[in-house]
């Protein structure tokens, strides 16, 4: 049987014998799930799972856990060769109850009255086309999954809770009540120890998901005994919907219920791992492999999250960068803790195309390591770029550029065979570059007055190029500004090109000169060099 949902692998014995000793990441998680059924055989079904907290917008670190998890399975089907059916569960918690409203949503007075209910018993802040708070955000996750073109199914876990498919598994609790209380009351504050339960009931009366304590558990009626807020005492079975669980044993419930053989999270869980596990295994099934990564921070160094809605959303990166790139960011250190920020991007995005370029001269163990091998599903694009994202920026500040039919008027001039028509990927870099400018590099820029020394350098460095051939490379123009700079006194050469940063472009990094030159052109590098001169 093979998994004709997802996209097609080509899968040789080589490729396979590679798999099993290549050091990426995600086929050294896929070798766990290997040897996890190495001696009785692969079940019927690998399940993996990812998590997602409705309690705000989607966040960019929700994608991350999909695009690696994928990345896994990809890793998993090589070793397999794709003879073991794999299914991704993109499970959301909900029926979480909202305990505090999200800075970045509309209508706060009126999700004020609504706080402790179930994030899908919470109406939806902006507008009438979801039902509820969560069913907004659950939809606004699997529009971005859907982009991205993943293989996943979507679950709620209010459906699955309403619906009975935990009511097995939650009477299960019920019966193992007792190991369940011995194995989380000793990592419990003494105050939280007092009122702690598994159990959070829906109360009768207003609908809220309740922090109470236990009266009483009866493991033969699988009900639970508390008091409403009221003070009135209920009585209910732990089926149907009328209860949920506290996340740290609803995730090893929801392990066991459906069977989960891996899941990623966060290092904010790292401590819970053995906790998971543990009560996992009570309730009589075998937790799965898991993988923690590191957390991503915003500019100031703290942590993302949807409450806040600090850090970049996905739609902000896919303004100003490719889905691939993205991607790229995901794969590449997943155990080091990064920085997400708007001034990633441009590296992000060199970085990918730079990794796509390497793919064609590799051999099969060197692609494995490769991340287009991963972000492609093991058949990255054969695609050139003549020129590169950082280059696109720097052309743009230098010409003021704001339409994509100026910057390709340079293109063309710089490579004849470029066009919109033929590059289709490098028209997307156009548009994205002109729209990263105008956003983050623009309102950065600041000109500075040259010294005495780089004036009289400038000024021999347009008559040099003034007087160049037009047939002059990239590389002559670089040996020819590296002479200037050489001859001008300047011992550490990067103090010169600094200066033509500063000076010409306002900024404090550049390109290589010597390719933005032919880029640019020589006669506009020379215009450029003399109108800063004058300023």
């Amino acid at each position: 049987m093979t998994n004709s949902a997802f996209p097609p692998l080509s899968i040789t014995p080589s490729l396979v014998e590679a798999a099993k000793a290549s050091k990426a990441w995600p086929f050294e998680e896929a070798r766990k799930l290997t040897k996890r059924y190495a001696r009785d055989g692969f079940p019927d079904e690998v399940l993996f799972e990812t998590g997602y907290g409705p309690s705000g917008l989607p966040h960019i670190g929700t994608f991350g856990e999909v695009a690696r998890t994928s990345m896994v399975i990809n890793a998993f089907r090589i070793l397999t060769e794709d003879k073991v059916p794999v299914r991704l569960l993109c499970f959301s918690d909900d029926m979480d109850g909202m305990r505090k409203i999200p800075d970045n949503v509309p209508n706060q007075d009126m999700l004020k009255s609504h706080l402790g209910k179930p994030l899908t018993d919470v109406p939806s802040p902006f507008s009438n086309e979801h039902p509820s708070f969560a069913h907004h955000n659950n939809a606004k996750l699997n529009e971005f999954l859907d982009q991205f073109g993943f293989v996943y199914e979507f679950a709620s876990s209010t459906k699955y809770y309403r619906s009975g498919k935990f009511d097995s598994m939650l009477r299960h609790c019920v019966e193992k009540y007792d190991e369940i209380m011995d194995a989380m009351l000793p990592t419990l504050g003494e105050e939280r120890r007092a009122t702690y339960s598994p159990f959070l009931p829906l109360s009768p009366t207003s609908g809220q998901v309740l922090y109470v304590p236990m009266k009483k558990v009866d493991a033969g009626a699988h009900s639970i005994t508390f008091d409403d807020e009221d003070g009135v005492e209920h009585t209910i079975q732990v089926t149907g919907g009328s209860v949920k669980l506290q996340w740290k044993p609803d995730f090893s419930m929801r392990w066991a219920a459906l069977g989960v053989d891996f899941e990623m999270y966060g290092k904010d869980h790292q401590n819970n791992s053995n906790l998971y596990d543990k009560m996992c295994r009570i309730l009589g099934r075998r937790p799965p492999e898991h993988f923690v990564y590191e957390l991503f921070l915003d500019e100031n160094g703290e942590k993302i999250s949807k409450s806040k809605g600090n850090g970049i959303s996905m739609e902000q990166w896919l303004s100003y960068a490719s889905p691939e790139s993205l991607s790229l960011f995901m794969f590449q250190k997943p155990r080091t803790a990064k920085r997400l920020y708007f001034d990633i991007i441009p590296k992000t995005m060199d970085e990918y195309f730079q990794h796509l370029a390497a793919y064609a001269g590799q051999d099969e163990k060197a692609r494995l390591t490769n991340p287009v091998w991963h972000i492609h599903n093991g058949n990255p694009p054969d695609l050139a770029m003549p020129v590169s994202f950082s280059m696109l920026l720097n052309l743009v500040s230098a010409s003021n550029a704001s339409d994509k039919e100026t910057l390709w008027g340079f293109i063309s001039q710089y490579d004849a065979a470029a066009t919109p028509e033929n590059n289709p990927k490098l028209d997307e870099l156009v548009g994205y570059a002109i729209r990263y400018f105008e956003d983050f590099v623009k309102p950065a820029k600041t000109f500075r007055d040259p010294t005495e020394q780089e004036r009289k350098a400038m000024g021999e460095l347009a008559v040099r190029l003034e007087n160049m051939t037009d047939n002059a490379d990239a590389e002559t123009l670089q040996t020819e500004i590296y002479a200037v700079g050489k001859e001008h006194g300047f011992e550490n050469l990067r103090e010169w090109f600094q200066a033509l940063y500063q000076v010409l472009l306002g900024q404090d990094q550049g390109p290589r000169f010597g390719s933005f030159t032919a880029l640019y052109g020589r006669t506009q590098t020379v215009t450029m060099i003399r109108e800063a001169l004058a300023r």
